[in-house]
């Protein structure tokens, strides 16, 4: 599939050049979820897992043309500003998301520190994820085909990223971690009401046996 993409790819590169508008044209290629093959559930793609959300993302074109690659936290809602703003059209203060094109000019003060993710389908989800952690949610009592959000939630997932790069200890409910998960749980409500969702109720997972994690501070869970 990736030698079947990068031929796709190229042919519409060579077609772009062939007629004179590759230094005028802006390919974006992404994609909307990646997958996890039922690793982390019944179904392929729709978790909070980094294998669901972490999707191959290129831009080339004017603008776009130094080579490298962009370190910080970027989302799919930042791809539209971005994509206007290269094309020298204002972005409507509506829109969500931002243009990464200051990124790329080393320009990173003010950029979220955070990105947010809306889990449907498989459940009604939400999650966090930073630099270093993953948090996640789920409304228990929602039906992913059905409902777009929920008023309550219940924490599902924490994950140490820098630790735990694989995601195979979900630390939620630990004690060792409770501070985390509470800094993070208004982190998550913060990006939901500025996504246009109301306020929910989170409430905490039942504790969990400690298994020898050592405590972990919230300046940490700030990470």
């Amino acid at each position: 599939m990736v030698k079947r993409l990068d031929e796709a790819l190229g042919r519409l590169l060579d077609a772009l050049k062939s007629q004179g508008l590759d230094e005028n044209t802006i390919v974006l290629f992404t994609a909307d979820h990646g997958c996890h093959f039922k690793t982390r559930n019944a179904e392929y793609k729709r978790s909070c897992h980094e294998a669901s959300i972490r999707v191959p993302t290129a831009l080339r074109g004017p603008g776009f043309d130094g080579g490298g690659q962009v370190r910080e936290l970027v989302s799919l809602v930042d791809l539209p500003p971005t994509l206007l703003d290269a094309a020298g059209l204002p972005v409507p203060e509506a829109m969500q998301g931002r243009s990464i094109l200051p990124l790329l000019r080393g320009e990173r003060a003010g950029w979220p520190e955070e990105v947010f993710i809306q889990i449907s389908e498989s459940q009604v989800g939400r999650a966090v994820r930073t630099g270093r952690w993953k948090y996640s949610v789920v409304a228990p009592d929602k039906h992913g085909g059905r409902d777009a959000g929920s008023d309550r939630y219940v924490e599902d997932c924490l994950y140490d990223l820098l630790a735990d790069p694989d995601e195979l200890t979900n630390l939620i409910g630990l004690p060792s971690h409770r501070e985390v998960a509470a800094v993070l749980r208004e982190r998550l409500i913060g990006r939901m009401v500025a996504a246009g969702e109301a306020a929910p109720t989170i409430a905490p997972a039942p504790p969990t046996e400690p298994r020898g994690q050592r405590r972990v501070s919230p300046e940490e869970a700030r990470s």
